[in-house]
């Protein structure tokens, strides 16, 4: 008897002659998610397996492959032949830890059987009533609930036998790396890391963009950013992260433009920026954590004047969201008590007392024409700092 990680997938079930290339990738993440716990991972009929996983390590590799895209869900399982004793003796034991884990007394239980070895000498319903007779006789505290079950009991006969009482939900979405690759404008609070958690789990490799207005933003602001993307990691792979200085750039904007339009100037020089380094590292799209009508630079009219700015498509995934959305999931991924650190980014200084919410676009082309922000621009991505953070 042994104890194994069954996997389960979904969407990549829906896919056509381009599937092995989804179930391959999700098996290399998995991979790289287990790295350090050794571990066999084995790939057969719509099903994944991870076996040979020290005793000590297995709850470790069961959290982290809770958080790897495309899996749907993972059960911790014990494998035997398919000895008809056997498995009613593998049954009893793991109904007995199930009874243990709930601090014994009644409980109400189901058995739910699947044959997939079609020449088993039962078939699934007979599995069921089998099994669910000799549960009884062993564990009188028991009674059959098949609506509404307290312990499910879960048998599936296939090259062997495969027996769990537990079904953990599981991130979902498509394996990373699967749909492209996309450049993340992250910011150090909390839209950012959520909008690049949602664009991964639509299986797109990440890279970040981060500016910094030292010494108008400290190195702990600078520290958090670096955090989130480590959190980001943990779901998203390793992360390519850079560290755009963008002091004088601001600078120039403050003393050189109309005050009121400073906000969306600098957001269109943030993309220019986000653009050349996304097409640097083989991007194809730009991801930023704006919701509409959130702040000053995300009504639709600002919107579509920082678009004016890049040829690259900008996925925003949050766009419908409102706060409180927002906030939920971050908490649910855990970037939400990093996020929150009370220290400054480079949006929040320098904002003007009244910034334009419906700028012109030909307005803004023409206040950006007026200053030459092309030397800043060049200097700023020559001293960018770039590191690769990252879990796994």
């Amino acid at each position: 008897m042994e104890k194994i990680i069954l996997v389960r997938y979904t969407e990549i079930h829906l896919k056509g002659l381009n599937r092995p290339f989804f179930e391959k990738k999700l098996i290399s993440n998995m991979k790289g998610a287990l790295r350090g716990i050794p571990s066999k991972i084995a790939h057969e009929q719509g099903r994944i397996y991870v076996h040979s996983i020290p005793e000590n390590s297995f709850d470790t590799a069961v959290d982290r492959l809770t958080r790897v895209f495309g899996i749907h869900s993972l059960s911790p399982a014990y494998v035997v032949d398919k000895d008809w004793d056997n498995v009613i003796n593998t049954c009893a034991e793991l109904m007995q830890q199930e009874i243990e884990r709930r601090g014994g007394g009644p409980a109400s239980f189901k058995v739910f059987a699947r044959r997939s070895d079609k020449h088993y000498f039962m078939n699934s319903d007979a599995i069921n009533h089998e099994m669910g007779y000799q549960m009884l006789i062993r564990f009188p505290e028991l009674h059959v609930d098949i609506r509404k079950p307290e312990i499910s009991l879960c048998i599936e006969i296939r090259d062997s036998a495969y027996i769990y009482c537990s079904e953990i939900p599981c991130a979902n979405g498509m394996p990373v790396g699967s749909a492209g690759k996309a450049t993340l404008l992250i910011s150090g609070g909390i839209d950012s890391p959520v909008a690049g958690y949602m664009m991964a789990k639509r299986g797109l490799t990440l890279s970040a963009v981060h500016f910094y207005s030292y010494p108008y933003t400290s190195e702990r602001a600078r520290d958090k950013v670096i955090d989130l993307a480590r959190l980001l990691s943990r779901y998203a792979l390793p992360i390519r992260l850079y560290l755009v200085p963008f002091t004088d750039i601001q600078m120039k904007i403050y003393d050189d433009c109309p005050e009121k339009e400073t906000t969306v100037l600098m957001r269109r020089l943030m993309m220019k920026i986000a653009e050349r380094i996304a097409e640097g590292e083989g991007s194809r799209a730009l991801i930023t954590g704006e919701s509409l009508g959130q702040v000053a630079s995300q009504t639709l009219e600002s919107l579509c004047v920082t678009d004016d700015a890049v040829s690259m498509p900008v996925f925003r995934p949050l766009i419908g969201f409102d706060k409180d959305e927002i906030m939920d999931l971050s908490r649910k991924i855990g970037t939400y008590e990093t996020s929150i650190l009370p220290y400054e980014d480079c949006c929040t200084v320098f904002v003007p007392k009244h910034p334009v919410t419906k700028p012109v676009l030909e307005d803004i082309r023409a206040s950006e024409a007026a200053v030459d922000f092309a030397p800043l621009i060049e200097k700023a991505i020559a001293d960018t700092e770039i590191m690769v953070v990252g879990e796994r």
